[in-house]
């Protein structure tokens, strides 16, 4: 079944603007403000470290166990041992979000291509708009019980349609989009995961930085209360209270510590921060050797080096390889990237 965007836009999802909402938007369009060309939008170590976060934290809502690592190493081309499910579900991820920013949020083929694409491991009718009825449940409990299968086309071109047409700034349409898709529940499986993506798009189509940002993997970490919100939501029959949650999720996010706006990943402390400016420091746009950068930083036990300096300046994005592709090449020379420490 497909659906299309030519319903007469008549449906107005149920929310108010509250002034936690209105603060709420103010502060994170400062936040992107000041965030807008920092290091996660440039630096492609940054970027990849994210997306594992964003992959891993929307499939562990889901039940996946699959670790950081293991993703990485999938995305890597890698083996590793895992449930079959679990692995699809990675495969899945990695090729939605990586078409992502080519599609069009409004468009109904393209969110079914993006269903199509995220779960065509896993299901046998992938893409499809469910044809049957669904409920969610809370342990034994039916919380939720979606709208009736014949009703969906149209709710879906609603909702589309309301998207396309709306004035509302794209923070509060995309928590809404969110919400109301998991409402509809228009797929078999995969609609959460569906949900999240689609808010994604909504808002890299306002600023590319929200392409960049693990949002789900914040989701996850708070993700009783994300629940909460939704089922609130049904129980207010209208979207404020998940709005509120979202655009505190997406502050938070641009908030956090491991946030660009500290120019170092969560994994670099404190001290070594100190060592890898030290670094930056004396480093200039043409490519060095590490016996150059060792003697300049007066150090001469390599594996110190390293392990202090080299590596987490490298993970963190600030410092590109001449030959990324042979990492252990003995001609390997090491430059600052184009956005770094000041």
């Amino acid at each position: 079944m497909a659906i299309g965007n030519n319903a007469v836009m008549t449906y107005q999802p149920p929310f108010d603007l509250t002034p936690t909402i209105v603060n709420q938007i103010s502060a994170i369009a400062g936040l992107v403000e000041r965030l807008d060309g920092s290091p996660l939008t440039t630096s492609p170590q940054l970027r990849k470290q994210n997306r594992i976060r964003t992959i891993q934290g929307t499939l562990a809502i889901e039940g996946n166990s699959l670790t950081l690592d293991q993703i990485t190493a999938i995305l890597n081309g890698q083996r590793v041992l895992g449930h079959p499910r679990e692995i699809s579900e990675v495969q899945g991820a990695i090729r939605a979000y990586e078409a992502l920013p080519t599609w069009s949020p409004t468009s109904g083929q393209d969110l079914l291509m993006a269903h199509r694409l995220l779960m065509a491991d896993i299901l046998t009718n992938p893409g499809k708009l469910r044809t049957g009825g669904v409920g969610i449940y809370k342990g034994t409990q039916v919380s939720h019980v979606a709208p009736p299968a014949k009703l969906v086309p149209q709710l879906i071109d609603d909702l589309l349609n309301w998207l396309a047409t709306t004035d509302h700034h794209p923070l509060i349409t995309s928590s809404v989009f969110h919400y109301e898709l998991e409402f509809i529940h228009p797929f078999v499986d995969g609609n959460g995961r569906m949900g999240r993506l689609w808010q994604t798009l909504i808002l890299g189509q306002w600023h590319d930085l929200f392409y960049l940002l693990p949002i789900e993997s914040l989701i996850k970490d708070q993700q009783d209360r994300y629940y909460q919100a939704l089922e609130e939501a049904d129980r207010a029959a209208a979207s404020t209270c998940f709005i509120e949650f979202m655009l505190d999720i997406i502050r938070s996010t641009l908030s956090q510590p491991s946030a660009p706006s500290n120019f170092l990943s969560d994994q670099v402390s404190d001290q070594v921060s100190d060592q890898v400016r030290q670094l930056l420091s004396l480093m200039d746009d043409r490519y060095w050797s590490a016996q150059e950068l060792m003697a300049h930083l007066s150090l001469t036990h390599k594996p110190t080096f390293r392990k202090n300096y080299l590596n987490p300046a490298l993970k963190a994005g600030f410092v590109v390889m001449q030959y990324p592709e042979s990492p252990r090449s003995p001609k390997q020379r090491y430059k600052k990237a184009q956005a770094s420490l000041g």
